[in-house]
């Protein structure tokens, strides 16, 4: 999200229909699945984290990769903080800014880690 001649500006498949509810990370029943990712991402917390498989999880589905895809295209970074979704064991995956900037950012805001992954079981939050 960008602010342009003092108007807010949604960029990369976001199309600002939904931003209210999505950064208080309430879902609607007419949001796009992509709007759904984006609003489960916004209720993690800093110092904690989820898990791509989680967040599908969550909306019912079994789609982890689609998740993945969904926070690609995440127009509202960083007031939904993608950095937070990690693989199921804890890897540090798929990040636009990279994976040594996801791993800065966890570790600024707090997140253990354990073998050079995230340790779940002390930093994961429940959805």
């Amino acid at each position: 999200m960008k602010t342009q001649n003092g108007k807010t500006v949604i960029a990369r498949n976001g199309n600002g229909r939904h931003i209210e509810q999505i950064l208080a990370g309430k879902i609607a029943s007419d949001m796009s699945f992509n709007e759904k990712v984006w609003t489960i991402c916004a209720n993690v917390p800093k110092g904690k984290v989820t898990t791509y498989a989680a967040i599908a999880r969550k909306l019912g589905t079994a789609a982890y990769r689609a998740v993945g895809n969904a926070l690609n295209k995440n127009p509202y970074a960083p007031k939904v903080p993608c950095h937070r979704v990690v693989g199921s064991d804890g890897s540090l995956t798929g990040f636009a800014g990279g994976i040594p900037k996801k791993k800065y950012l966890l570790q600024s805001e707090g997140v253990a880690f354990a073998k050079g992954r995230v340790d779940l079981a002390v930093s994961a939050c429940e959805l």
